[in-house]
């Protein structure tokens, strides 16, 4: 947590500096193994056939285990037991095979960045048949997806996860007097207001991310959710009648009930993980946003964070997160400078690009991903200024915990020197 100090009514934050990037595309390209840009459909193909037979080992030992939730199987102390027991059994089954099935879903992912394998026609063939099954238009999202890339981290070009600013969160004017626009201090009586217009409250910092995780999805392709402003609601995908109606199908056929507990909370999950993973990859008081004036594509791909899905609750879960969902949240960093290694070749090249990155002192790897990590940053997130080239979020008190640095071009040869960017 920053270090705040007070005086004359004012509030201060001592902000960590964090360094703007100055690489051209080759300077990222060069440190990573040319063969990890190898693509193999074997390969690749055989990760879709292992998530499918995970997926069936998981629903065919629920089914086994349910089927002997009876007192004929095991004795238990009350009736309500055998109810609850069945009801855990088929919670495990919704976690496990929601983490299997985003693993389907980064496989898809990777079909549309053509990572997949070098036939187009394979790439979009499997891309659309994963995707079409998890509900996602895969075509629409392909597109869109790709202009993600093409402008990460920019204000206006950016397609999802996009920062509101002050003006849009409908907060107080910037006051000069009162406020710093870099969020290095503020006045009490500002803070006061900008504390009272958030309402950055317990309750609303969980009801926050958890509207997030349960329903962003969803609403990212119905009314274009936190993506880019300029782009009317809903224009940014189209395309899932067929999946719409293959579950309508399922329903009449398998009763709903079924579909539900074997599916639909399949799905829910799904779409949680996507939320919390693509949410904490792109948001964060450390990442740094851009304007027009100072955006590249290197920048852009380098504010992202690597993080451990499921860290934050021990090793094997960590181990776990990484391997049912092929690493997309460990290795993103490398996703977002070369989209096309496989994800079986993107720990190698995570590996290079880091430690060509701390030459530069720059380090993007964050917090491990889960729950608890989405409440701090959602927290430590909430707008920013409508003014500035390099803008990074400010919290409910007005203060920005980071400030951005840029190498000085004109340094001598004597050492590296840093100089902070005016924002």
């Amino acid at each position: 947590m920053a270090k705040l100090t007070h005086a004359d009514g004012r509030t201060f934050v001592e902000q960590t500096p964090v360094i703007i990037p100055d690489f051209s595309v080759k300077d990222l390209l060069s440190v990573i193994p040319a063969h990890c840009h190898k693509r193999s459909t074997l390969r690749s193909m055989s990760y879709v056939v292992w998530d499918f037979f995970l997926l069936a080992v998981i629903y065919k030992s629920t089914i086994f285990l349910d089927a002997r939730i009876t007192p004929e199987y095991i004795n238990l102390p009350h009736p309500f037991l055998y109810t609850f027991a069945t009801f855990a059994l088929w919670a495990v089954y919704s976690f496990a095979t929601g983490l299997v099935a985003t693993g389907v879903w980064v496989l898809a992912h990777e079909c549309g960045h053509q990572a997949f394998s070098d036939s187009k026609i394979i790439n979009n063939t499997i891309g659309w048949i994963l995707h079409s099954a998890l509900g996602v238009p895969y075509h629409s999202w392909r597109i869109t997806h790709a202009r993600h890339h093409a402008s990460t981290a920019h204000m206006t070009q950016d397609e999802v996860f996009v920062p509101k600013t002050r003006s849009e969160r409908r907060l107080p004017e910037f006051d000069p007097a009162k406020e710093d626009l870099g969020g290095a201090s503020i006045s009490n009586d500002a803070m006061s207001e900008l504390w009272e217009a958030l309402g950055d409250t317990p309750i609303g910092a969980v009801f926050g991310p958890a509207s997030y995780l349960l329903g962003g999805w969803v609403m990212y392709l119905v009314t274009n959710a936190s993506g880019q402003r300029r782009y009317p609601a809903g224009s940014n995908h189209i395309g899932i009648l067929i999946w719409f109606c293959a579950v309508i199908a399922s329903i009449y056929h398998f009763g709903i009930f079924e579909v539900f507990r074997t599916y639909i909370v399949t799905y829910l999950w799904v779409n949680h993980w996507l939320v919390l993973i693509t949410f904490l990859q792109h948001t964060d008081p450390t990442v740094p946003h851009y304007r027009a004036a100072e955006f590249t594509f290197p920048r852009g791909a380098l504010a992202t964070l690597d993080r451990q899905l499921l860290g934050d609750c021990g090793k094997i879960m960590g181990w776990i997160g990484a391997c049912t969902t092929h690493g997309i949240s460990e290795t993103h960093v490398a996703h977002h400078v070369a989209s096309r290694i496989p994800h079986y070749h993107a720990w190698e090249a995570t590996d290079a690009l880091r430690k060509r990155l701390a030459q530069s002192g720059i380090k993007l790897q964050g917090r491990p991903g889960g729950w608890a990590e989405m409440y701090r940053v959602f927290k430590e997130c909430k707008f920013v200024e409508d003014e500035g080239d390099i803008v990074f979020y400010k919290n409910a008190q007005g203060l920005a915990v980071t400030r951005p640095v840029l190498p000085d071009n004109n340094a001598s040869d004597s050492g590296i020197e840093m100089v902070d960017k005016e924002t």
